[in-house]
């Protein structure tokens, strides 16, 4: 019964925080947040999860970190 107060209330929290965030910060902590899910689902498949979220947060971060730079530019270039 106290997991269905404690995630609602820790995703509001989550959210909340990203009120104050510079574009560049949002596009790192989406693709962290996509890669966490990415690879904890292909990490479960090979029995570590863990392991695979992990690696899946980096290379998200990396990648979102990839696609703003790549947006400033464009954006640079009109």
């Amino acid at each position: 019964m106290r997991k269905t107060y404690v995630i609602p209330a820790v995703l509001a929290l989550a959210l909340g925080a990203c009120a104050e965030m510079t574009p560049t910060q949002r596009n790192v902590a989406g693709g962290a947040a996509l890669g966490t899910l990415g690879g904890a689902a292909i990490g479960s498949l090979s029995g570590n999860a863990g392991m695979g979220a992990l690696i899946g947060a980096g290379v998200g971060a990396g990648g979102g970190f990839l696609v703003d730079r790549s947006q400033q530019r464009a954006n640079q270039a009109r």
